[in-house]
């Protein structure tokens, strides 16, 4: 628990350090472009941990008499810029030479960022999210570069469940929901997701084995705001699908130490034959019989090498989502899917990069229109997910693969993205509507009313980092 907990922690400063630093740095690198100066480069708020001071600018002393060099507020020359890890690594920041921050000698005026063309100050906001829309193509290249494995759209379904009624089966191969190309599970999970919310029907197009033939199958499922009061919901489960696995045998991989599968005398490369005298046909069967018996002894006969014997198992009771369910300790060994069934996309390095900017447009696409539900009440405010939610996803997919976990990182990349494109002061989103406003205007919004709509900013945020802590905590 302790490790796996540690790992979670881990996993989630990793994460935001890279996200943050990149934000940042994209902040930093289009100012110092346009020739502003950078007092402050920081990776997470409150005290520094740790800080160091980055040389000098060289900057030319004004031709006006002035002694050589640049003088700053307390008449020392131009510090260079401190760069800074702080102790709360949930966001960061980077200060700017600002004469509204306080007095800038005439000599400086030149390197303040209030001082600059409308279109740099506009450029220097907009290069946080552009730096993470960038970091998410690279992080999809590399994906795509290793290559993508996937399982084949077969579908499992639910007897009585409303794609049972809809008349779909299982064995059936997902070709086309609402008539866009389904190319994997991953592919047909996104679109469900896609459709959250909405009212109408999901129109299946499907495969189908007959008589040693393929013939092709539509199917409308309909609904209605579907789905929009859950919490954290999974559209295929809801319809009673799930992806069709073949039959594997029960044979057991890996078995941990002091486990009940141990202490029961089980060992690896045992086949589960049967359980208290009822025939178990593969794995997910024999998974099925200890989850329903938590604290309860199963009598199992075993198929060991050339002969058949019994043991007996008591499964620990275990909490999972809230349901007691049993667990004895065991993994399942090695399978591998039947070659038709995967699907391998591989791409070289210079076309990895087509797909990379496809994805990436994607799920900018799928998390604008997802915010735009939520604010229309087609989406459950507690979808929001806050750093305990994340710090779990990121403790998994690291566990998964580096894979799994590079394809994390992009989409929170660009998640971060969009959030800060929101026209919400204290955002960049909202430095660029106040620079839109100007841009019509001829002339910048009072102060008074940008403090305004920094402390009306403030309480926003306030706001939906309370709401999406206290979504974390009912997950927990």
């Amino acid at each position: 628990m302790f490790l796996d907990i540690l790992q979670s922690v881990i996993a989630l400063i990793v994460t935001l350090a890279v996200l943050i630093a990149v934000h940042e740095y994209g902040h930093f690198q289009v100012a110092r472009w346009c020739g502003v100066h950078v007092e402050r480069f920081s990776i997470g708020f409150g005290k520094a941990l740790v800080r160091f001071e980055g040389a000098p600018p060289e900057i030319e002393p004004v031709a006006s008499g002035s002694e050589p060099g640049i003088r700053t507020r307390a008449n020392e020359p131009l510090m260079g810029t401190e760069y800074c890890i702080a102790m709360i690594p949930l966001g960061g920041y980077v200060k700017f030479l600002d004469e509204r921050d306080g007095f800038v000698p005439e000599d400086q005026r030149s390197f303040a960022f209030n001082t600059k063309p409308l279109w740099q100050r506009a450029l220097i906001a907009f290069a946080g999210p552009l730096a993470n829309f960038l970091l998410a193509v690279v992080v999809y290249w590399m994906v795509f570069v290793m290559g993508v494995r996937d399982f084949s759209p077969v579908i499992e379904v639910a007897p009585g469940s409303p794609a049972s009624v809809a008349g779909l089966q299982s064995g059936d191969e997902v070709l086309r929901l609402d008539q866009v190309p389904i190319t994997d599970w991953t592919a047909f999970n996104l679109q469900l997701l896609d459709r959250l919310g909405e009212s109408g029907s999901l129109a299946f197009e499907v495969s189908r084995a007959w008589d040693a033939n393929e013939m092709t199958y539509s199917a409308q499922i309909p609904i209605d705001r579907w789905l929009s009061e859950l919490a954290d919901p999974n559209p295929a489960s809801e319809l009673g699908l799930s992806l069709h696995v073949p039959i594997v045998p029960a044979v057991l991989g890996e078995v941990s130490s002091s486990s009940p599968a141990e202490q029961g005398g089980l060992l690896t490369g045992d086949r589960v034959l049967s359980v208290n005298r009822e025939p178990v046909a593969g794995w997910i069967e024999f998974v099925e019989f200890v989850r329903a018996s938590p604290d309860q002894t199963l009598a199992l006969r075993l198929e060991r090498g050339n002969e058949v014997i019994d043991r007996w198992v008591t499964p620990e009771a275990v909490d999972d989502a809230g349901v007691e369910v049993g667990r004895i300790g065991a993994a399942l060994g090695d399978y591998e899917f039947p070659p038709d069934r995967v699907r391998v996309r591989e791409y070289s390095m210079l076309g990895a990069w087509v797909p990379a900017v496809q994805k990436t447009w994607a799920m900018t696409r799928f998390t604008v229109e997802s915010l735009v539900k939520m604010i229309q009440g087609l989406l459950s405010p507690r979808n929001l997910s806050g750093p305990i939610t994340i710090a779990k996803i990121a403790g998994q997919t690291a566990e998964r693969g580096l894979d799994t976990y590079l394809g994390f990182i992009a989409l929170i990349s660009v998640s971060l993205a969009v959030l800060n494109l929101l026209p919400v002061p204290m955002l960049d989103g909202g430095h660029l509507l106040y620079y839109a406003v100007e841009a019509l205007a001829g002339r910048p919004i009072p102060e008074r009313l940008q403090y305004l709509g920094l402390q009306v900013g403030l309480v926003l945020l306030v706001g939906i980092m309370l709401l999406a802590f206290y979504n974390d905590l009912l997950r927990l």
